[in-house]
């Protein structure tokens, strides 16, 4: 496979041209123009932060690439899909609700939001892929539903897979609460006893009888559940919980896989901005200092190549005095030493990234050779 095209530009502005303008013109020199946009939906694909982080992208970065899409012809809506856990995002009213109280409301960003996957989390797309690891991807159906699909990506750190960036942003933000449950472990729910008041909702809408209640608790019969995470969103007391128990690679992989259930077969284009690098993903309702500071803005057709490119670029730079990566730096000298001066490794030990990369390339998402075009 012959190398990808990433395009790259730092955060330096002038006085004849500010950092939107710079943005704008790198999505023109990354092949923006080349997707025909008049008069076709287009997602773009955003994290809107949890109430109370601050690290997430700031609307006015959402707002020129939705300019850019209007003035091709295009009709831009801002999604993300609704989260597994428990926060600020948990359904369509919460998470709207925190996207204006973040800033991206349609006076800011020139778009609306469009929650991706519905009120409950439940409005989803089954999209086939016969992958090694995911038959069939559960997609928040308002993503489908688009023309082309847009990943506008902040770049950061990720306690479990390393670093949170395009694939992340795609295949994770993209999945339905099913389909985030199914790429975080094996697709079937527990009820917790301490929060159960045994109201029954769980057991009235599954289709499949797998919730009973028993001595006033819901008990969730795994062998009858199919995992459609509609007991989750039906809760009133958030007693319904995913069971995190797949590996990091397993969930890598999963990611990869979904990530390529939402750019297959539609024009894509991806956009990642290494700024506030914080330690963890900003779906945390706090942020950390940035480990790295500001790299650039990066754009390219190719969501793997655009991953990879940010993770070099990244650990090019050093590492923030008092941050957790200088820290951590800190605490394994040795290790350092050695080699080991993977900057999302040492922040997160138990974490990895590269697995994911790996397999993205496998399925033929994208490459992980790259030519960095400086602007």
């Amino acid at each position: 496979m012959k190398k990808a095209k990433v395009y790259f530009t730092t955060f330096k502005a002038t006085e004849q041209e500010n950092l939107l303008q710079k943005l704008h013109r790198l999505m023109k020199s990354a092949g923006f123009e080349e997707i025909e946009f008049q008069d076709k939906y287009a997602a773009i694909k955003i994290h809107f932060g949890e109430y109370g982080n601050l690290a997430f992208l700031r609307p006015n970065y959402a707002r020129v690439v939705a300019d850019y899409v209007k003035e091709l012809g295009g009709k831009p809506y801002l999604t993300d899909c609704n989260t597994l856990y428990v926060g600020s995002r948990k359904n369509a009213l919460d998470h709207m609700e925190t996207a204006y109280i973040n800033g991206f409301s349609p006076y800011q960003t020139g778009c609306h939001v469009i929650i991706g996957d519905g009120l409950k989390g439940t409005n989803e797309t089954l999209v086939p892929i016969d992958g090694e690891y995911v038959k069939e991807a559960k997609i928040g159906a308002a993503v489908m539903d688009a023309d082309v699909f847009i990943s506008l990506t902040h770049f950061k750190g990720h306690e479990m897979t390393g670093f949170g960036g395009a694939l992340k942003n795609i295949g994770m933000g993209c999945g339905s609460r099913a389909g985030k449950m199914e790429q975080h472990c094996d697709g079937k729910p527990s009820a917790d006893e301490e929060l159960c008041v045994g109201c029954g909702a769980c057991r009235r809408i599954c289709a499949h009888g797998a919730p009973v209640i028993e001595d006033g608790k819901a008990v969730i019969d795994h062998e009858k559940c199919v995992g459609c995470g509609r007991c989750l969103a039906v809760c009133p007391k958030d007693a319904i919980q995913a069971d995190f128990t797949d590996s990091i690679a397993l969930l890598n992989y999963k990611i990869a896989e979904y990530s390529l259930a939402v750019c297959k077969d539609r024009p894509c284009f991806h956009v990642s901005l290494i700024c506030d690098v914080s330690p963890n993903c900003d779906c945390h309702a706090e942020n950390d200092i940035p480990i790295i500071p500001d790299v650039g803005m990066l754009a390219s057709f190719d969501p793997v190549a655009l991953d990879q490119a940010c993770a070099d670029l990244c650990n090019q730079m050093p590492a923030v005095k008092g941050s957790m990566l200088d820290d951590h730096l800190e605490e394994h000298k040795e290790k350092a030493k050695e080699g080991d001066c993977d900057h999302f490794h040492m922040t997160h030990p138990d974490a990895e990234w590269r697995c994911g990369i790996a397999h993205a390339v496998k399925i033929g998402l994208g490459t992980d050779q790259y030519e960095l075009i400086r602007i």
